[in-house]
């Protein structure tokens, strides 16, 4: 390891995170680098093994059959590495340094950025680095400290704490429901109109999930107005848009200044849970702690966002 220079190391991070990703752009925003750089530093790597690491087309990236066993290498390494960060780190007592944390896009506007300054006032020598994406973050190999999803964790590598119910509710403008009436059943949505979300990472329109009795139904709604925002389908509602689909924690704050109130609540249903994420890795590390015990307070039970819009206290 003595023999191995800097630009070395830093060209074996580029390529095993462009490997990991599939993605120069991708690798870059990880690294908080250039996408130019990310692609210099695997050419160097390139040239001085004397082998091509990478199939590239103008569209794809991917591993060559040499890049597969190098990229394999490549992590064990790395892997290792972070294991020594974290032991060193683990004997320090106070939260200092960097902190990456990564959410998806509506939870993180919604309950962590504001949360986060009273985070940083308790623990001054600790930045945090918020990654709000709907992609789905590998989170070891990105090197992620905390993250949090919507979701049943799949991973049994990771520690999971879950933090709440993910409750979503249909809600509407009074002044469109003074306009069009109330409906007093799911079945009568097909004389409103509708505002839908779209998912950005499959292109699928939400189906709306509706508790009657002691089943689920789906709804698919004529829906005049598509978006792929769930903020914006709370302020598309809150124009008078019609009715629309939104996890409580977004309509909370419109709810709270009269300008949403929900409809059909008592059909309303708890699709997942959540989750807090983190690698094994970092179960002694005193930044993790001080955060996930911090998760503790912004989540409470039963969470004010379910409160404010008037659903029934759930637990988890």
């Amino acid at each position: 390891m003595e023999q191995m220079g800097f630009e070395r190391l830093t060209g074996l991070i580029a390529f095993a995170r462009a490997g990991s990703l599939g993605s120069y752009t991708a690798a870059a925003n990880s690294l908080g680098i250039s996408p130019s750089a990310v692609s210099k530093s695997v050419q160097r790597l390139e040239q001085r093994l004397g082998i091509r690491l990478f199939n590239r087309t103008t569209r794809s990236l991917s591993l060559t059959p040499e890049g597969r066993d190098l990229h394999e290498r490549a992590l064990r390494l790395l892997r290792d590495a972070e294991e020594m960060e974290q032991a060193a780190v683990a004997a320090r007592a106070e939260p200092a340094g960097t902190l990456k944390v990564t959410a998806p896009f509506p939870l993180g506007i919604a309950v962590l950025s504001p949360a986060l300054p009273l985070f940083r006032l308790r623990h001054p020598r600790l930045s945090i680095d918020l990654r709000l994406t709907d992609r789905l973050v590998d989170i070891i190999d990105e090197g992620i400290d905390v993250a949090i999803r919507v979701g049943d964790p799949v991973d049994s590598l990771l520690i999971a704490r879950p933090l709440a119910p993910h409750r979503i509710c249909a809600f509407a403008a009074p002044s469109y429901l003074s306009r069009k009436g109330v409906p007093l059943h799911p079945k009568e949505l097909d004389g409103h109109d509708c505002v839908n979300f779209r998912y950005q990472s499959t292109g699928q329109s939400l189906r709306w999930p509706f508790r009657v009795g002691d089943r689920t139904i789906e709804i698919i709604p004529n829906a005049g107005i598509t978006v792929d925002s769930s903020d914006a389908v709370a302020t598309v509602l809150t124009a008078g848009g019609g009715i629309g689909i939104s996890p409580t924690y977004v309509a909370a704050p419109f709810v709270l200044r009269g300008e949403l109130v929900p409809v059909l609540s008592e059909f309303a249903i708890d699709l997942f849970a959540i989750t807090a994420l983190w690698p094994e890795t970092r179960r002694g590390n005193p930044n993790v702690r001080a955060f996930t015990a911090f998760l503790r307070e912004i989540f409470p039970s039963p969470t004010p966002w379910d409160t404010a819009v008037g659903l029934p206290s759930l637990t988890i």
